[in-house]
């Protein structure tokens, strides 16, 4: 979010307000925190973020959504004078005031499933109803069921996020060299890292190749030995120290993803993807042009050879970053997608 942050902030049109994590802001973004807040929302992400807490914090980490909204909804009342809210994620549209302002909220694949809990979906129709509203899920494949859900209430219209100009520049001239480096960068929980390791044992322990595992720990995951688990990183070191030397980016995710931005990222960065078969992933997979999509142990080694292939790779590779720059751009391209909806919420042309 810093960078549509960042992005937003150099459109001359707006005046952005900012409820987020402390951290430092663009000269034309303005935080509407409170110390209090910033405080609080500060431990919070030292704690590993509000869905952390939520899987490893007994009962009482249901105390901390709770909290989160009234925060939220202080927020908004605090700060009457706005013309429009732009919400991340479907939850903290729950303590909307009764205004009236247009509102356009952002939506992750991992937010569909709030829609299961009870009432859910009735709070978030009622938070929308008077009100001027665009759902802006950040995949297409979303757009079906947050159509069933608020089609009644509000236009659903998908909106992919930026990429930041220095995976794009990223050079990978040099040939492919044994071992050959695979990355895996994810959350690890157990739906994240899905079948990475089973069906990757008896590909990797013969030393001709090595996963490289990025992220933080979120869950008791068990990473074997073979792996080369490097904990969390940043996206200066892919950059620099990883992006450029590797094969290419694995995922194998069961995770209710939207539209995976590491995959956009090591895209841009010119690196192909194997990834498990799923909606999320073949949005942006496109099968034997991209990159490989796996259905199995024995496919998935199949694509690890197919992809060994230094003309293979490069083929897939820079075919993944021209999708990537045509159909994605820039953080400042995601902007101007945003401020187009904004006008249109506002009836001005």
């Amino acid at each position: 979010m810093r960078y549509l942050v960042a992005a937003l902030a150099r459109e001359p049109s707006i005046e952005l307000g900012v409820w987020a994590p402390p951290g430092e802001l663009p000269e034309r973004a303005m935080s509407v925190v409170s110390p209090v807040d910033a405080d609080w929302l500060g431990g919070l992400m030292a704690a590993g973020g509000v869905s952390h807490m939520m899987r490893s914090g007994g009962w009482r980490a249901w105390l901390v959504p709770v909290r989160l909204l009234r925060m939220i909804g202080k927020a908004y009342r605090d700060n009457p004078g706005v013309d429009i809210y732009h919400i991340n994620w479907l939850q903290c549209a729950l303590p909307l005031p009764g205004n009236q302002k247009p509102a356009l909220i952002t939506v992750l694949g991992n937010d569909l499933r709030l829609l299961k809990l009870p009432f859910m979906r009735t709070m978030l129709l009622r938070a929308m109803k008077r009100r001027r509203v665009v759902i802006c899920p950040n995949a297409d494949w979303m757009r079906q069921p947050l159509a069933a859900a608020f089609g009644g209430v509000a236009e659903i219209c998908p909106v992919s996020f930026g990429i930041d100009p220095d995976w794009y520049a990223i050079n990978r001239e040099r040939g492919l060299e044994k071992p050959y480096r695979w990355l895996a960068v994810t959350r690890l929980t157990a739906d994240k890292i899905g079948s990475l390791f089973d069906w990757s044992e008896r590909f990797f322990r013969d030393g001709l190749r090595e996963l490289h595992l990025f992220g933080p720990m979120q869950e008791n995951v068990e990473v074997p030995g073979w792996v080369h688990y490097h904990g969390p990183v940043t996206p200066q070191q892919l950059v620099s120290e990883w992006f450029p030397y590797a094969c290419g980016l694995i995922t194998l995710s069961r995770h209710a993803e939207g539209r995976p931005q590491v995959m956009l990222e090591a895209m841009a960065a010119g690196l192909p993807i194997i990834a498990s078969r799923m909606p999320a992933h073949a949005g942006i997979v496109f099968d034997g042009e991209t990159g490989v999509l796996c259905d199995d142990s024995d496919g998935y080694g199949a694509a690890l050879l197919k992809l060994e292939n230094t003309l293979t790779n490069r083929r897939m590779g820079e075919a993944a970053r021209r999708w990537v720059a045509g159909e994605i751009g820039t953080w400042d391209d995601c902007a101007q997608r945003y401020v187009r909806i904004y006008k249109r919420l506002l009836g001005r042309s």
